[in-house]
């Protein structure tokens, strides 16, 4: 009788998500069997497992380990990323309790849903196997569908989870077709076999079904950082959406979704590096170019942060398209800067809109500066930021994904992200233009912020200067992650 060799079960490399999961199961059970209206406790809890499962994340920062038979691994690139899906967890958490308070939606359940969706995208940073990135992208993708329509008092959140779990699944069919199209080309789901495979069989890069296969997962990933043509979805869901769970959106699926996007195609195609590159370049421009033109012209502020959010998407997409380690290095640091000033960004707005959010609008924002001097200042540094000036954390960071764009040739690419971002300037300075120059109409008494709130805004704005300024340690951080 033939003897199957069982593959060797290192739960260490797993060690955080197993971690993050088993504290949102407790949670889950908390929130059952203590009696009360009042969630908020359960918020700090999930703050303290952020913590646990950080300190987790960290300790596995050195040589590569793979485990399951090389399914996942535990190296720098996917410890970074993980590190900025659990601070971009963390600050969405830390301004979600006064946000579901007003609306009076403050169920239990938000607190595990954002934990286990974190564990998804943990799994897809991880996973060098293309079922477990599609098992990690399920995990995240089910919970963002219940967290963007979490406000049930709210026709435009549930709406926001209707459109979200439609396209959603949609784009998910293309990716899983693409993975099972590989499959049948390659024999093998994991992504050094696919690699191995390409590299011992150069005729495969002319096969059919591998190249459709490569393109539909392509698709899909895209659909994930919301790049255009496959961004339709964005302004409606995060205008929809609870404004701390768009927060959540706009940084931590979007950073997950890069993560496996540049595994998969740096190591599952590099025979089309070429193809692939060229094909980013034209993604890249026409993602930043749609962001910025269409975010001109909107009044309501998330619905202009969510524009601005996909033109983000591409100023990443213009390293992604270097396919150097410069570029790589830039998206991670970019992603990270992002999830700061974003969200920090959101959480402003938070203070900002009362109950329902009627008064989302840039109008509504006249005379803010002088009401609430810090706020503005606390605002205007993140937009500043998202705009790309100096010397906050965005200015540093598209800096180097353009000089990376550069480095590889791509002259034309970087001066079509310098000019887009010159454009976006536009629509940060109207909101500032609002706030200093326009006569108050309101004294935003309801303004104030809570201790957590106060909490997540002096962190982002601490992270955002200090990365402007100083960023050496953590672009050093950054290089040594993408050294495969």
């Amino acid at each position: 009788m033939e003897t199957i060799a069982m593959p060797a079960i290192n739960l260490a490399v797993i060690m955080p998500e197993i971690l993050l999961s088993c504290i949102a199961m407790v949670l889950l059970l908390v929130n059952v069997f203590v009696p009360g209206n009042n969630k908020a406790y359960l918020g700090y809890l999930s703050i303290i497992g952020l913590a646990v499962t950080a300190a987790s994340v960290v300790g596995g920062w050195g040589p590569s380990v793979s485990a399951f038979n090389g399914s996942v691994v535990q190296d720098n690139f996917a410890t970074f990323f993980k590190v900025i899906f659990l601070v971009s967890a963390g600050l969405a958490i830390l301004i979600a309790d006064r946000y579901m308070a007003q609306e009076e939606c403050n169920q239990g359940e938000l607190y595990p849903l954002i934990l286990f969706s974190t564990v998804g995208m943990m799994l897809m940073a991880a996973g060098t196997d293309l079922m477990v990135i599609f098992l990690g992208l399920e995990l995240l993708s089910i919970c963002l569908y219940v967290l963007a329509g979490f406000n049930r008092n709210r026709l435009q959140s549930n709406e926001a989870g209707l459109k979200y779990f439609l396209l959603g699944s949609f784009s998910t069919g293309f990716l899983l077709y693409g993975m099972a199209l590989t499959y049948g080309a390659t024999g093998s789901t994991k992504i050094h076999a696919i690699s191995a495979f390409v590299m011992g069989n150069p005729g495969v890069a002319n096969n059919t079904f591998f190249v459709v296969g490569m393109l539909l997962m392509a698709t899909g990933f895209a659909f994930k950082i919301a790049a255009a043509p496959f961004h339709m979805w964005t302004p409606d869901v995060y205008e929809g959406a609870p404004t701390p769970i768009t927060a959540f959106m706009s940084a931590g699926p979007k950073a997950a979704g890069f993560a496996a996007f540049i595994r998969v195609m740096i190591f599952a195609f590099p025979m089309l590096r070429v193809e692939w590159g060229n094909l980013l370049w034209v993604l890249a421009v026409l993602t930043m170019t749609v962001g910025n033109i269409i975010a001109l012209s909107q009044d309501n502020v998330k619905r202009m942060l969510a524009y601005s959010s996909i033109a983000h998407a591409g100023y990443a997409l213009v390293g992604f398209a270097a396919v150097n380690a410069e570029g790589a290095a830039g998206i991670l640091f970019y992603m990270l800067s992002y999830a700061f000033m974003n969200i920090g960004a959101f959480a402003v707005l938070v203070l900002i809109t009362k109950k329902g959010e009627s008064n989302g609008n840039v109008q509504d924002l006249a005379g803010f500066g002088h009401k609430k001097p810090l706020l503005a200042l606390v605002l205007s540094i993140f937009l500043f930021s998202l705009a790309g000036m100096p010397p906050t954390a965005g200015f540093i960071g598209k800096f180097y994904l353009f000089s990376a764009a550069i480095k590889a040739g791509y002259v034309w690419l970087a001066v079509i992200g310098v000019l887009n971002s010159a454009a976006s300037l536009y629509y940060y300075l109207r909101v500032m233009v609002f706030m200093y120059m326009k006569d108050p109409s309101e004294d935003f008494e309801w303004a104030g912020a809570t201790p957590a709130v106060a909490v997540c805004l002096l962190v982002a704005v601490g992270a955002t200067l200090v990365l402007g300024m100083v960023p050496g340690t953590v672009l050093e951080l950054a290089q040594k992650a993408v050294q495969f």
